[in-house]
């Protein structure tokens, strides 16, 4: 039995290597060939890092060797860290806007496996920022939660998709003055469960000015948290808005 086993394994195995090679799967961003890979060489290089030194805190870029920027110093936000793998430019903004409106969860995978490649926040369970009712109901998924899965199943962290509510409608914050986001997700998030203790990793895919985060991560330690990290794909930098 276990002879027989071991060359099934095998051939899977095998069929696995050979499949993209007979079967190469198309570049997400421009559409040529692209092997195993969900982009192609060529597109992965175009990806762009966030620039270091950044901000330990919000993940701001600092042109400086520092822990944390001017803005966290002077007034700190709920949350403790930030860790994010790209600037939301071109063409990683493309994913991010394939996965939201196109419905290209491969993005997810692929956002996803490149935040696993590098650093790893510390925590004891995953929480996706949650969207609201009706616009859950308009997209068929929540995109925080689908870069979640891969992320809390690699980490062997629970992830929780129902202790984090977002309880109204906001405006979009892309669509807000800079100033204005974080009025507008104030009090827009509940929480049912007790985090007592617990360090929470808060993923998703975009993080502008944080006010979304601060949020999440304010309402987070209201119920407990003694530590909140955000693990996102992309940061704006200010400069870009």
């Amino acid at each position: 039995m276990s002879a027989a086993l071991s060359i099934l394994s095998r051939l899977r195995t095998g069929l696995n290597h050979l499949l993209p090679v007979l079967l190469p799967q198309a570049c997400l961003l421009c559409g040529q060939q692209a092997g195993e890979q969900a982009l192609c060489a060529a597109c992965r290089a175009d990806l762009p890092p966030l620039p270091l030194p950044c901000c330990q805190i919000c993940a701001a870029p600092l042109g400086y060797a520092a822990a944390a920027c001017g803005v966290c110093l002077a007034k700190p936000p709920a949350f403790d860290a930030t860790l994010a793998t790209w600037q939301y430019a071109f063409p990683a903004d493309r994913l991010v806007l394939m996965l939201k409106f196109g419905r290209r969860l491969a993005s997810a995978d692929f956002l996803a496996a490149g935040m696993l490649a590098g650093a790893h926040p510390a925590g004891d369970v995953v929480v996706p920022v949650p969207l609201a009712r009706q616009r859950l109901a308009e997209r068929g998924f929540n995109q925080a939660v689908e870069i979640a899965r891969p992320l809390a199943r690699a980490l062997q962290l629970p992830l929780d998709v129902s202790s984090l509510v977002r309880t109204r409608e906001t405006a979009t914050q892309s669509q807000l003055p800079w100033r204005a986001r974080q009025g507008n997700v104030r009090h827009a998030f509940s929480c049912n469960t007790d985090f007592s203790g617990k360090a929470v990793i808060v993923v998703d895919d975009v993080m502008t000015t944080g006010a979304t985060l601060d949020a999440v991560a304010r309402t987070l330690k209201d119920h407990g948290a003694s530590r909140v990290s955000n693990w996102v794909a992309t940061r704006v930098l200010k400069t870009l808005i």
